[in-house]
């Protein structure tokens, strides 16, 4: 699927062009050729169809569209990918990818739920991981915010913050269901309904102490309700700001003058700039998700030419986890 427009707010079938006429390509010494079979659906994505500067260039137009994905190696003229091997990286939203030296895949272990390793053992478990563990540096007795909390990563993020010790965990979600399932089944210890809820007032009501770690998927006012919530030498992690991400005018944090009453710290970080050291977060996300530690979500959807509409669903928050879609 090739990017034909920029989108302008939520993309739609204009923004893409579908060729499904190409052949099947051959591969030539070194390369292999993978069949994908599924796509990892991000808001960067959304992010990546701008003609903007960031952290990786924009999506031509006229270019498949960037995505990570998982694919089966049908045919190969390169030792490190045998023919059968199930492979992870920059597949894109496509069919068929080739290999790609400057991008080398990673091949799944035998025994690994392909899906899994999209989500939890994917760039949203380490994204959870690292932003949460590096970046917030959680201590025993915190409490720690998180918005976007019923999504791939932010679900994950509250798991781990209470297997590191923290004394509160609260979601903030989208829907009552959301919430109860924060609460119900992932160990949350409240959760807040951003929609029919007034989050200014509920974090008040849920962190007296104030706010330790602010681990933040949303931006917006989201953002700005949760620093003027504050503890002293809080820690507010930047993942990402999915409430800007379909607007033409980013908006700044309103409340940024409490990151000086109280000496606080807010950072970003980029989940590939710590891929030497996904082996040690995914053993540890194995451990616990094997021994029942950290639970996940799986939102699938299905065929290629549904792409744009999965892409839709992180913005709409129809979906429950981790979206997926399966070619």
């Amino acid at each position: 699927m090739l990017l034909a427009a920029r989108p302008e707010g939520l993309v739609n079938e204009t923004n893409f062009t579908l060729d499904d006429t190409a052949p099947i390509p051959t591969i030539e010494d070194g390369e292999a050729l993978v069949k994908v079979r599924y796509l990892s659906i991000d808001p960067t994505i959304r992010g990546w169809m701008n003609d903007a500067p960031g952290y990786l260039p924009p999506i031509g137009l006229g270019e498949v569209i960037r995505s990570g994905g998982i694919g089966e190696v049908v045919a190969s003229n390169n030792d490190a990918y045998p023919v059968g091997a199930t492979v992870f990286g920059m597949l894109g939203w496509q069919e068929y990818a080739f290999t790609d030296p400057h991008a080398p895949l990673m091949v799944v272990p035998e025994g690994v739920d392909p899906t899994w390793a999209l989500s939890v053992f994917g760039t949203t478990g380490m994204a959870a991981y690292f932003g949460l563990l590096d970046i917030g540096q959680p201590q025993a007795g915190d409490t720690v915010v998180v918005s976007g909390a019923a999504g791939a990563v932010g679900s994950v993020v509250g798991q781990i913050a209470k297997l590191e010790g923290a004394a509160r965990v609260v979601g903030i979600a989208g829907t009552d269901e959301k919430c109860a399932w924060l609460t119900d089944e992932l160990g949350f210890d409240a959760a807040i309904n951003y929609h029919r809820e007034n989050v200014m007032v509920r974090l008040n009501e849920t962190c007296p102490e104030g706010i330790d770690v602010f681990f933040d998927n949303v931006g917006g006012e989201i953002l700005d309700a949760a620093l003027a919530h504050l503890a002293m030498k809080a820690r507010v992690v930047i993942c990402g700001a999915i409430s800007q991400y379909n607007s033409d005018v980013t908006e700044g944090p309103k409340n940024y003058l409490s990151l000086i009453m109280k000496r606080a710290r807010m950072e970003g970080f980029i989940v590939l700039d710590y891929l030497d050291r996904f082996p040690e977060a995914q053993l540890k996300m194995f451990e616990w998700v094997l021994g029942g530690s950290i639970q996940h979500q799986e939102h699938f959807v299905d065929g290629l030419e549904h792409a744009g509409d999965a892409l839709n669903l992180l913005f709409s928050g129809e979906n429950s986890g981790k979206v997926i879609v399966r070619i």
